[in-house]
């Protein structure tokens, strides 16, 4: 049988789009269970939601097709990252107030006054409820050049095991980046690349911290690295993403 994906609509990013981190974890986790070196993720275009996908394999690549349009690619690769030291949980909570995830404004694709930059969506959505979303809140750490949210997990969705799975890490790791962006004056962009790489399982019921930087950019393409710790302080998972800049 051919091997298909459907991508529900609880697991946005944009309104009508699949979250950049949630499908790039899903296709590291179609490479092999972790751990694996680390995954590079390229989305070639906008996850449709709650439509089946086709797969398609080579050795060390996963591809993603909406009929015969290439929608993402996922292959085997290394991942070398310079990791900051993170905030405690303490002081990442200290700053969650000051997120924009919690500004209450105007948004170009929803009606009315909205909760946050992206307010429904799956990673950092603050509208959605407690069992609906992840709640990762990054804010602005002051004194650091980084961005920080503490974020407590649950189990709602962890496996068997209480471990959550690489699509739902790669979630964590993917507002964040933008977030370091945010706070240095850039304006809306779409996640175009994530090479991720998982080191130690998650557990849930951890209060974790997750943190993201700004690396430079190109043109209207912005580097950007987050890091997940666990509830001892210990590097949990990392990646280093490539944020489009919209015109």
């Amino acid at each position: 049988m051919a091997e298909t994906l459907v991508v529900q609509a609880r697991f946005r990013g944009p309104p009508k789009s699949g979250n950049g981190g949630y499908v790039s974890g899903l296709l590291a986790e179609r490479l092999g269970p972790p751990p694996l070196s680390a995954a590079e993720i390229t989305l070639r275009s906008p996850i449709p939601l709650d439509h089946t996908l086709n797969i398609s394999r080579e050795p060390g690549c996963v591809t993603l097709l909406d009929a015969d349009r290439v929608v993402a690619e996922a292959k085997l690769t290394t991942l070398e990252l310079s990791v900051p030291e993170p905030p405690s949980y303490a002081a990442a909570l200290a700053v969650r107030s000051s997120s924009l995830s919690l500004r209450v404004g105007k948004h170009p694709l929803l009606p009315g006054d909205r909760l946050g930059v992206h307010p429904i969506c799956f990673c950092c959505g603050a509208e959605l409820t407690q069992h609906d979303g992840l709640h990762v809140y990054a804010a602005p750490v002051p004194g650091r050049e980084l961005v920080a949210a503490a974020w407590d997990t649950t189990a709602t969705f962890a496996d068997a095991q209480g471990q959550l799975p690489p699509a739902i890490v790669c979630t964590a790791l993917d507002c964040p980046g933008q977030f370091a962006w945010y706070a240095r004056g850039l304006g809306p962009a779409l996640l175009g690349r994530m090479t991720t790489r998982l080191d130690k399982p998650v557990h849930a019921g951890e209060r974790c911290v997750v943190i993201g930087w700004s690396m430079g950019h190109e043109g209207r393409k912005h580097f950007a690295g987050t890091a997940l710790f666990n509830a001892h302080g210990e590097l949990c998972a990392c990646a280093k993403s490539v944020w489009i800049q919209l015109v």
